[in-house]
């Protein structure tokens, strides 16, 4: 259990039967949910800034655990489908949560049956997935540092030697013996800008240093199986896709051409920062989201 600025963060995983445990989460604060995807070097951790503010400002923040990282159970296989899975099914458990504690209190009014989704790198993946798959559980959609599909460069071109060279280095590290600890201090000074703030840096090292290496290495096989991109133009919620200046593996032109895809959807990037957005720049990112969930009034 953490604890930040006197709130209780309460880690939980609902169960739907004995023998499916959900995702482990952590949550913060009451009203409409803002559920947070971290990315495949992170954990529920990468965005404690984000659940600090977002529940101050008048949401119930959740960043969940991805299956095989923090305590949460691995799936079988380990497909972006099954991690969509996952993800629907602690949606599904934490709105009816939300509607039997309204019951509780004698509400009668129907509680809505969606969330705000939020998701980073390889969990913005999972977030395109959920969205393609359950479009009616989510009420507005932002992308961080996440492409529609992973063999892509900024003009939709395949670019599968870079990917499949970003895959294999660290596959590589792994193979050569290294643990995650000495893995997270090489890598993530790599994937950071110049304007970053040291104590995210150091916060983003902590998150992929607890990694089970067996889940590291069974999310980067599935990179490259990833592949939304007919699927753009179908997302019909409110979207905001947030890029670093300095992120390669989602460059700035990837995502506003994303954008320019779904109808409807603001682009934004943070300059001097890498592919840490959230934690490079937590002030700057959370502003741009705050400001994007309040626009429409009728999301609330």
């Amino acid at each position: 259990m953490d604890i930040i600025n006197g709130g209780i963060i309460s880690e939980r995983s609902f169960l739907i039967d004995p023998m499916t445990p959900l995702p482990t989460f952590t949550s913060l604060g009451a009203g409409t949910t803002i559920l947070m995807l971290h990315g495949i070097d992170g954990g529920h951790r990468a965005f404690a800034p984000q659940v600090e503010r977002f529940a101050n400002a008048g949401y119930r923040a959740v960043s969940w655990d991805m299956p095989g990282y923090g305590h949460s159970a691995p799936i079988e296989a380990y497909t972006f489908k099954g991690l969509a899975e996952s993800c629907i099914r602690l949606i599904d458990g934490l709105l009816d949560g939300d509607a039997a504690a309204a019951r509780e209190r004698g509400m009668t009014a129907a509680t809505p049956r969606s969330v705000m989704l939020l998701g980073h790198g390889f969990g913005g993946m999972v977030a395109q997935e959920v969205v393609a798959r359950r479009p009616d559980l989510v009420r507005a959609l932002v992308l961080c540092g996440a492409t529609a599909r992973f063999d892509a460069d900024a003009n939709g071109n395949a670019a599968q030697q870079w990917r499949h060279a970003f895959v294999a280095q660290r596959e590589a590290e792994i193979d050569a013996g290294r643990g995650m600890v000495e893995i997270a201090q090489t890598l993530v000074p790599r994937m950071i800008g110049p304007a970053s703030l040291p104590e995210g840096v150091a916060l983003a090292v902590h998150c992929m240093a607890q990694i089970p290496q067996s889940t590291y290495r069974r999310a980067l096989q599935a990179l490259p199986t990833f592949d939304r991109e007919a699927d753009l133009a179908r997302i019909h919620v409110p979207t905001l896709l947030v890029a670093g200046e300095f992120d390669k593996s989602a460059p700035p032109a990837e995502m506003e051409r994303m954008s320019k895809a779904i109808g409807g959807s603001s682009f934004a990037e943070l300059k001097g920062i890498g592919a840490l957005q959230n934690l490079e720049a937590p002030d700057e990112f959370d502003e741009l989201v705050l400001n994007f969930l309040a626009l429409p009034r009728w999301l609330h």
